[in-house]
């Protein structure tokens, strides 16, 4: 397990690492985003999204717990289970059967850590008490295919 605590002045940095971040993402890959609300996770999202040129697809989907974005060559799903009481409401809609057909993006992942595959990045969101603007993401890893998607995006910062 590995960890690495990033800060980011504005929204726009936070898309760009995002953005880097997705550049060494591929199809299996889980990408879990914690944190209070409006401290970033969609914008983080958006990041991702735009390095696969599907920026302008981005909704939220509090209501519909799963969106699809699709390119000729990635899928990537996202996920917003903030909603969920729990994983067994995942496993009902079918959840787990996501992860091997593309790019996972769990919003407020930790109300289904148990429905999750061990090998997760997982990036926590926080405000910056010192600027309204910033925000500090602590990335956690917990296995190799994570440790070498943050061991990519660092030594390309």
């Amino acid at each position: 397990m590995k960890n690495y605590h990033l800060k980011t002045n504005s929204e726009n940095e936070t898309k760009i690492i995002a953005r880097k971040l997705a550049s060494f993402l591929k199809e299996k890959d889980i990408i879990v985003l914690t944190g209070e609300l409006g401290c970033g996770k969609t914008k983080f999202t958006e990041g991702i999204l735009s390095y696969f040129n599907l920026e302008d697809e981005i909704s939220s989907p509090t209501f519909t717990i799963v969106n699809e974005y699709k390119n000729d060559s990635t899928t990537i799903f996202h996920f917003d289970v903030y909603r969920l009481e729990d994983s067994s409401e995942f496993y009902e809609i079918g959840g787990e059967e996501y992860f091997e057909k593309g790019i996972s993006i769990i919003e407020w992942g930790e109300i289904i850590q148990d429905a999750l595959p061990n090998d997760i990045l997982k990036i926590t969101f926080s405000k910056d008490k010192d600027s309204e603007n910033s925000r500090i993401l602590n990335f956690e890893t917990n296995g190799t295919r994570s440790e070498f998607i943050l061991e990519s995006l660092i030594k390309n910062l």
